[in-house]
Protein backbone atom coordinates (compact mmCIF):
# COMPACT_ATOMS: atom_id res chain seq x y z
CA UNK A 1 0.00 0.00 0.00
CA UNK A 2 1.33 3.43 -0.98
CA UNK A 3 2.16 5.91 1.80
CA UNK A 4 -0.61 8.36 2.70
CA UNK A 5 1.66 11.33 1.99
CA UNK A 6 3.72 12.21 -1.07
CA UNK A 7 6.30 14.99 -1.05
CA UNK A 8 7.37 16.29 -4.45
CA UNK A 9 10.42 18.50 -4.74
CA UNK A 10 13.82 18.76 -6.38
CA UNK A 11 16.60 16.37 -5.34
CA UNK A 12 17.93 18.85 -2.77
CA UNK A 13 17.17 19.84 0.82
CA UNK A 14 16.16 23.54 0.69
CA UNK A 15 12.39 24.16 0.87
CA UNK A 16 11.50 20.50 0.84
CA UNK A 17 13.50 19.53 3.90
CA UNK A 18 11.29 21.04 6.62
CA UNK A 19 8.45 18.91 5.26
CA UNK A 20 10.59 15.79 5.22
CA UNK A 21 11.85 16.53 8.74
CA UNK A 22 8.35 16.93 10.13
CA UNK A 23 7.02 13.75 8.54
CA UNK A 24 10.09 11.87 9.74
CA UNK A 25 9.76 13.29 13.25
CA UNK A 26 6.19 12.02 13.43
CA UNK A 27 7.14 8.61 12.12
CA UNK A 28 4.82 9.19 9.17
CA UNK A 29 5.77 7.18 6.10
CA UNK A 30 5.88 9.25 2.93
CA UNK A 31 6.84 8.96 -0.70
CA UNK A 32 9.89 11.14 -1.30
CA UNK A 33 9.29 12.08 -4.93
CA UNK A 34 12.41 13.87 -6.20
CA UNK A 35 12.24 15.67 -9.52
CA UNK A 36 15.22 16.16 -11.81
CA UNK A 37 15.62 19.72 -13.02
CA UNK A 38 15.46 18.43 -16.59
CA UNK A 39 11.96 17.03 -15.95
CA UNK A 40 10.65 20.09 -14.14
CA UNK A 41 9.52 22.14 -17.18
CA UNK A 42 7.17 19.34 -18.26
CA UNK A 43 5.75 18.92 -14.76
CA UNK A 44 5.46 22.61 -13.88
CA UNK A 45 2.11 23.33 -15.64
CA UNK A 46 0.37 20.61 -13.59
CA UNK A 47 1.62 21.90 -10.22
CA UNK A 48 -0.35 24.50 -8.17
CA UNK A 49 1.00 27.94 -9.10
CA UNK A 50 3.88 26.19 -10.85
CA UNK A 51 5.76 25.82 -7.56
CA UNK A 52 7.29 23.08 -5.48
CA UNK A 53 7.40 21.58 -2.94
CA UNK A 54 3.96 20.04 -2.89
CA UNK A 55 2.30 17.67 -0.46
CA UNK A 56 -0.28 15.16 -1.67
CA UNK A 57 -2.71 13.50 0.73
CA UNK A 58 -6.04 11.77 0.13
CA UNK A 59 -6.20 13.00 -3.46
CA UNK A 60 -5.52 16.62 -2.52
CA UNK A 61 -2.43 18.65 -3.40
CA UNK A 62 -1.07 21.48 -1.25
CA UNK A 63 1.73 23.93 -2.02
CA UNK A 64 3.78 26.57 -0.12
CA UNK A 65 6.46 25.05 2.09
CA UNK A 66 5.72 27.05 5.25
CA UNK A 67 1.98 26.39 5.05
CA UNK A 68 2.61 22.68 4.54
CA UNK A 69 5.06 22.67 7.45
CA UNK A 70 2.53 24.38 9.70
CA UNK A 71 -0.11 21.80 8.75
CA UNK A 72 2.24 18.90 9.45
CA UNK A 73 3.33 20.48 12.73
CA UNK A 74 -0.26 20.20 13.88
CA UNK A 75 -0.34 16.54 12.86
CA UNK A 76 2.81 15.71 14.85
CA UNK A 77 1.99 17.93 17.85
CA UNK A 78 4.81 20.46 17.47
CA UNK A 79 2.62 23.56 17.63
CA UNK A 80 1.84 25.94 20.48
CA UNK A 81 -0.49 25.30 23.39
CA UNK A 82 -2.53 28.38 22.50
CA UNK A 83 -2.83 31.06 19.83
CA UNK A 84 -0.15 33.26 21.38
CA UNK A 85 2.38 30.44 21.40
CA UNK A 86 1.52 29.76 17.76
CA UNK A 87 2.16 33.43 17.03
CA UNK A 88 5.56 33.22 18.71
CA UNK A 89 6.47 30.14 16.67
CA UNK A 90 5.22 31.66 13.40
CA UNK A 91 7.22 34.83 14.03
CA UNK A 92 10.45 32.83 14.32
CA UNK A 93 9.72 30.90 11.15
CA UNK A 94 8.91 34.10 9.28
CA UNK A 95 12.08 35.74 10.61
CA UNK A 96 14.23 32.88 9.38
CA UNK A 97 12.40 32.98 6.05
CA UNK A 98 13.25 36.68 5.77
CA UNK A 99 16.92 35.87 6.34
CA UNK A 100 16.84 33.03 3.80
CA UNK A 101 15.34 35.39 1.23
CA UNK A 102 18.07 38.00 1.81
CA UNK A 103 20.82 35.40 1.47
CA UNK A 104 19.10 33.94 -1.60
CA UNK A 105 19.01 37.34 -3.30
CA UNK A 106 22.79 37.45 -2.91
CA UNK A 107 23.46 33.85 -3.89
CA UNK A 108 21.33 33.86 -7.04
CA UNK A 109 22.44 37.29 -8.25
CA UNK A 110 23.82 36.87 -11.78
CA UNK A 111 25.49 40.26 -12.08
CA UNK A 112 28.87 39.87 -10.39
CA UNK A 113 29.24 43.58 -9.73
CA UNK A 114 25.83 43.78 -8.05
CA UNK A 115 26.58 40.58 -6.12
CA UNK A 116 29.80 42.09 -4.81
CA UNK A 117 27.91 45.22 -3.72
CA UNK A 118 25.41 43.06 -1.83
CA UNK A 119 28.13 41.02 -0.09
CA UNK A 120 29.32 43.75 2.30
CA UNK A 121 25.96 44.60 3.87
CA UNK A 122 24.89 40.95 3.94
CA UNK A 123 27.95 39.53 5.68
CA UNK A 124 28.90 42.53 7.80
CA UNK A 125 25.46 43.70 8.89
CA UNK A 126 22.45 41.57 7.96
CA UNK A 127 23.61 38.06 8.91
CA UNK A 128 25.34 39.17 12.15
CA UNK A 129 22.20 41.12 13.14
CA UNK A 130 19.90 38.13 12.63
CA UNK A 131 22.31 35.71 14.32
CA UNK A 132 22.66 37.93 17.37
CA UNK A 133 18.89 38.28 17.74
CA UNK A 134 18.11 34.61 17.12
CA UNK A 135 20.90 33.45 19.41
CA UNK A 136 19.45 35.59 22.20
CA UNK A 137 16.03 34.03 21.56
CA UNK A 138 17.55 30.55 21.76
CA UNK A 139 19.29 31.43 25.03
CA UNK A 140 16.06 32.75 26.52
CA UNK A 141 14.25 29.56 25.50
CA UNK A 142 16.89 27.15 26.83
CA UNK A 143 18.14 25.88 23.50
CA UNK A 144 14.92 26.21 21.53
CA UNK A 145 13.59 28.98 19.31
CA UNK A 146 10.17 29.49 20.86
CA UNK A 147 8.05 28.78 23.97
CA UNK A 148 10.91 27.08 25.84
CA UNK A 149 10.48 23.68 24.23
CA UNK A 150 10.76 21.81 20.94
CA UNK A 151 8.43 23.13 18.23
CA UNK A 152 8.30 23.04 14.48
CA UNK A 153 10.28 26.30 14.43
CA UNK A 154 13.32 24.34 15.58
CA UNK A 155 12.89 21.65 12.93
CA UNK A 156 12.27 24.28 10.27
CA UNK A 157 15.43 26.19 11.23
CA UNK A 158 17.73 23.18 11.43
CA UNK A 159 16.39 21.49 8.31
CA UNK A 160 17.17 24.60 6.27
CA UNK A 161 20.65 25.26 7.68
CA UNK A 162 22.62 23.17 5.19
CA UNK A 163 21.02 25.01 2.30
CA UNK A 164 21.42 28.42 3.92
CA UNK A 165 25.09 27.73 4.63
CA UNK A 166 25.57 26.57 1.06
CA UNK A 167 24.12 29.84 -0.28
CA UNK A 168 26.14 31.94 2.18
CA UNK A 169 29.25 29.79 1.70
CA UNK A 170 29.80 29.85 5.46
CA UNK A 171 28.40 28.36 8.66
CA UNK A 172 26.12 31.17 9.75
CA UNK A 173 25.75 29.80 13.30
CA UNK A 174 29.48 29.24 13.89
CA UNK A 175 29.60 32.11 16.38
CA UNK A 176 26.15 31.50 17.86
CA UNK A 177 26.49 29.01 20.73
CA UNK A 178 22.80 28.91 21.58
CA UNK A 179 21.78 28.30 17.97
CA UNK A 180 24.29 25.46 17.93
CA UNK A 181 22.42 24.00 20.90
CA UNK A 182 19.17 24.30 18.93
CA UNK A 183 20.81 22.34 16.12
CA UNK A 184 22.08 19.69 18.53
CA UNK A 185 18.65 19.34 20.17
CA UNK A 186 17.03 18.66 16.81
CA UNK A 187 19.70 16.40 15.34
CA UNK A 188 19.71 14.11 18.40
CA UNK A 189 16.02 13.24 17.96
CA UNK A 190 16.04 9.54 16.96
CA UNK A 191 13.61 9.89 14.04
CA UNK A 192 15.52 12.89 12.69
CA UNK A 193 18.83 11.03 13.00
CA UNK A 194 17.30 8.09 11.15
CA UNK A 195 16.05 10.37 8.35
CA UNK A 196 19.42 12.06 7.90
CA UNK A 197 21.14 8.68 7.73
CA UNK A 198 18.82 7.36 5.01
CA UNK A 199 18.19 10.47 2.89
CA UNK A 200 20.17 10.96 -0.35
CA UNK A 201 23.66 12.14 0.43
CA UNK A 202 25.46 15.27 -0.79
CA UNK A 203 22.28 16.90 -2.06
CA UNK A 204 21.88 20.43 -0.74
Amino acid sequence: MAPAYKVTYFDITALGEPIRFLLSYGGIEFEDNRINKENWPALKPSVPLGQMPTLEHNGKVAHQSVAISRYLAKQVKLVGKDDWEDLEIDAIVDTFTDLRTKIGLYHYEQNEKVKEEKAGPLFNEIIPFYMEKLDAVAKKNNGYLAVGRLTWADLFFVSMLDYINFMAKKDIIADSPNLQIVKENVLKIPNIKAWIEKRPKDNL
